[in-house]
């Protein structure tokens, strides 16, 4: 048997973290993808299936930067945050896009959030709140009225 490459296993993860992360009109997704040598972010509505806003390593604003590739990230996840508060965003949903949260992944989602932006690392946008609390609340009046 052969050992699976580790594309296959990004890929994998990938399509199974997509299927739990999901953007809306109010909680967009701020995808990221990282190459060997440069970066990407996007903010994307599922609901509609747009781009909002888009920034990467590539763009001729950051020609004239100088740093490492985890600076060049940081640098776009400013950017990106930019431009997405000037789109009227500030609640996002991070999708790691299958890469570790690590390095130039966790440089891009920390220089978005220190600029302003909200990033939910949950997997459900808008899901219920599932707290521990409002459940014991729930079980509790369910068990005193069982007694009566």
């Amino acid at each position: 048997m052969l050992a699976p490459k580790f594309s296959n296993r990004r890929l994998h993860r990938k399509y199974r973290l997509r299927f739990k992360v999901r953007g809306s009109s109010q909680r967009p997704r701020l995808s990221v993808f990282r190459s060997a040598k440069h970066i990407y972010a996007q903010v994307i509505d599922d609901d509609s299936g747009r781009t909002l806003a888009s920034a990467s390593s590539v763009e001729s604003a950051l020609n004239d930067f100088k740093g490492d590739k985890t600076a060049v990230a940081k640098k776009v996840g400013e950017l990106i945050a930019d431009r997405a508060i000037e789109a009227g965003l500030t609640h996002l949903v991070f999708d790691r896009n299958g890469f570790k949260y690590t390095g130039r992944v966790a440089a891009v989602s920390k220089a978005a959030h220190d600029k302003g932006l909200l990033t939910q690392t949950g997997f459900q946008a808008g899901a219920a709140d599932t707290s521990k609390g409002a459940d014991d609340a729930k079980t509790g009046a369910d068990d005193a009225n069982e007694q009566e």
